[in-house]
């Protein structure tokens, strides 16, 4: 397993158009993928389960995977959700 804490800076957070985009690129890898704030975990392929953290702009959180391509698809996680792209 492998995991990275970040800092969601994006202005509107993980809601909408941005949870959207997060969701799919989860779900271009393998491995099974999870977000953690605070101490709930959600499966970070699913839309309800991103929107239902209420991640806001400052929100640190822990992106995990678990598989073959894990450390891929935790880091390209981490840089959607650390860089200051409005979608």
């Amino acid at each position: 397993m492998f995991s990275k804490d970040v800092e969601v800076v994006n202005q509107v957070g993980l809601y909408a158009r941005p949870a959207t985009y997060f969701v799919q690129k989860a779900n271009e890898y393998r491995s099974t993928v999870w977000v953690e704030k605070g101490e709930r975990r959600v499966n970070a392929k699913s839309l309800l389960g991103i929107l239902s953290l209420g991640i806001t702009k400052g929100t640190d959180i822990t992106i995990l995977a678990e598989g073959s391509d894990e450390q891929e698809a935790v880091m390209a996680l981490v840089e959607l959700v650390s860089s200051n792209s409005e979608e």
